[in-house]
């Protein structure tokens, strides 16, 4: 299955791993690659994520980081529309 990202979620991930190089450029690269990692499994996994708060969504928790993908499962693509922080307010 195709994975699309929103320019939402890639500015998301652009802004965190921007956030942490600017105190670890080791940890930004480390960070950006299990959040990359984690929803490029969703094309095979779509549905593993747990429900989403957001109607129609799923979210992908990562347990060693404070972020969750939040997206979406459509006929033809996984569409990951945000990657939020777990303490982050969620759109609506």
């Amino acid at each position: 299955m195709q994975l699309r990202w929103s320019p939402a979620a890639a500015d998301d991930l652009e802004r965190i791993v921007t956030h942490i190089c600017q105190d670890s450029p080791e940890a930004a690269q480390r960070v950006a690659s299990m959040l990359d990692g984690g929803v490029g499994r969703r094309g095979d996994h779509p549905h593993s994520g747990r429900p989403g708060r957001v109607d129609g969504t799923r979210e992908l928790v990562y347990p060693s980081l404070p972020f969750v993908a939040v997206y979406r499962v459509t006929p033809e693509a996984v569409e990951i529309t945000r990657i939020l922080h777990e303490r982050q307010r969620w759109p609506e």
